[in-house]
């Protein structure tokens, strides 16, 4: 008996019984189905961190001060790193402190507290790009200038729920009192996300950061976020930044930078690394699914004693009987790997269709796409295949070493 001849004996035992060959195969269509989307959702949030790091900029260094870590901050002033941006042109375009405070925010008798405030320069917009370091747009208005920067000029730029509770959606030109002292709106962001409630991700001011620096009442900023003068260059930035810091410190773990390619590899190393968790998780359902292939295959050997009686005396030999039922297995979970293929491809469409909104919106507007790829699909496919021949050949060699005598003799 050849390959087509035990394909389609397989295929015939199948059709047989229906309702057992599908719960045979249920745990390899639920275990590739399940692997399939798991690798299409991943793949989509990792293109999503691609195209978040490629809208921020390769070229952004963001770095982290703490200090010496002996009880006091020895604050570096942020003309040294300006100081340090004019030193090295050929690597370093320019520098924005972020400083982040808490402050008593009033338009006429409202008060605000839940308000982020930021003090930045004006290289934390980008104005090719149209969009911040945090990849907020202007909805209205200009961004802060390198004059309101270095005159430390009371402007300030508001987000879309302080402009729309504070001023009905009429801002520019309007007034805010910030611990004070009256700070003029030159720009409104465009709203980000549906969320705008109070303390949300809409509601934020932006001001120059000396401004920020004397209303926080501190010179320490904790962040400073650079601008390398491209890709390449942002790897020698980053060693360029660190040097000044060491000589200054004399700590390294008084500071911490890091590139957006290196963030990128970190995130999507962990994505990886999740992924891998719970596509093994998944698997089980594979494996349970070749000890249903196996459990049925040995049935069916009981079953199907009689035949194996009458062909081994016809003359078949051990490994025709060995093959044919290692085909049928391999059969059986091949179709259950296919079924669960297009199960998977399935679930990936329309779970990327539910959450594909909500991360879009959550990540700036990157776009999110579930679509399974073709080397999972055939690597699921490969496995689905390889289970069903392992956990058969037990069944097909119990079946090949039967005696053709007690065989035929098997009621």
């Amino acid at each position: 008996m050849n390959f087509g001849q035990s394909f389609r004996l397989a295929l015939k035992s199948l059709t047989a019984s229906k309702m057992r060959s599908l719960l045979t195969m249920l745990g390899i269509i639920i275990g590739v189905a399940a692997v399939i989307l798991i690798l299409a959702l991943g793949n989509g949030v990792q293109g999503m961190v691609n195209q978040q790091v490629d809208k921020l900029g390769i070229n952004l260094v963001q770095t982290y001060v703490w200090g010496r870590g002996d009880g006091t901050t020895m604050n570096l002033e942020p003309q040294a790193m300006y100081d340090l941006v004019e030193e090295h042109p050929d690597v370093l375009s320019g520098v924005s402190p972020y400083v982040s405070l808490t402050a008593t925010l009033r338009h006429g008798d409202d008060k605000y507290d839940k308000t982020k405030l930021y003090g930045v320069s004006q290289v934390f917009y980008n104005a090719a790009r149209g969009t911040t370091l945090n990849m907020d747009t202007l909805a209205q208005g200009r961004f802060l200038s390198y004059l309101d920067v270095a005159r430390r000029q009371n402007v300030c730029v508001i987000g879309a729920y302080l402009a729309q509770d504070a001023f009905g959606g009429d801002a520019l030109g309007r007034q805010l009192s910030i611990n004070g002292s009256s700070y003029t709106v030159i720009g409104v962001l465009a709203q980000n996300g549906e969320n705008m409630e109070k303390g949300g991700a809409n509601d934020q001011i932006y001001l120059p950061y000396e401004n920020a620096l004397e209303l926080a009442g501190s010179r320490f900023v904790g962040v400073y976020l650079f601008t390398s003068t491209s890709g390449d260059t942002a790897a020698p930035a980053k060693e360029i930044i660190d040097g000044m810091l060491l000589d200054f410190y004399q700590d390294p773990d008084a500071f911490y930078t890091q590139t957006m390619a290196e963030q990128a590899n970190l995130i999507n190393a962990m994505m990886g690394a999740a992924m891998a968790v719970l596509v093994a998780i998944a698997a089980i359902s594979l494996l349970v699914g070749g000890i249903g292939i196996m459990n049925i295959m040995l049935v069916s050997v009981t079953e199907r004693t009689r035949e194996i009686g009458i062909r081994k005396s016809l003359g078949a030999k051990r490994r025709d009987i060995r093959r044919q039922f290692v085909i049928e297995a391999g059969t059986t979970s091949a179709i259950g790997g296919l079924l669960g293929i297009g199960l998977g491809c399935l679930l990936a469409s329309a779970v990327g269709s539910l959450i594909g909104a909500s991360l879009s919106a959550q990540m700036g507007g990157a776009s999110f796409s579930a679509t399974p790829t073709l080397i999972s699909v055939a690597i699921s496919f490969g496995v689905s295949v390889g289970i069903g021949v392992l956990f058969g050949y037990l069944p097909a060699n119990k079946a090949a070493k039967l005696n053709p005598i007690d065989a035929l003799r098997y009621d």
